[in-house]
């Protein structure tokens, strides 16, 4: 697959890093929220612009906040 000259943008800063929030707390429901879509899927790293680090721990929060009925598995 060849890319397109020009299309890359500027890579988008991890909110946590930029917050200072060491770790992702599973009953911080609105901050979760914005990292998954309207159907109820997690937003990956490229797109929300998370590290690694913060992008783990994100995916494994909000799958607690699941089981404990915080957030929906998938949209009504």
């Amino acid at each position: 697959m060849r890319r397109e000259r020009g299309r890359r943008g500027r890579k988008r800063a991890c909110g946590f890093c930029i917050d200072k929030i060491d770790g992702v707390d599973y009953k911080d429901v609105p901050r979760l929220r914005r990292y998954i879509t309207e159907r109820g899927k997690i937003i990956p790293r490229r797109i929300s612009g998370n590290c690694a680090r913060h992008q783990r721990q994100l995916t494994i929060a909000i799958k607690r906040a699941r089981i404990v009925a915080l957030l929906p598995y998938t949209a009504e």
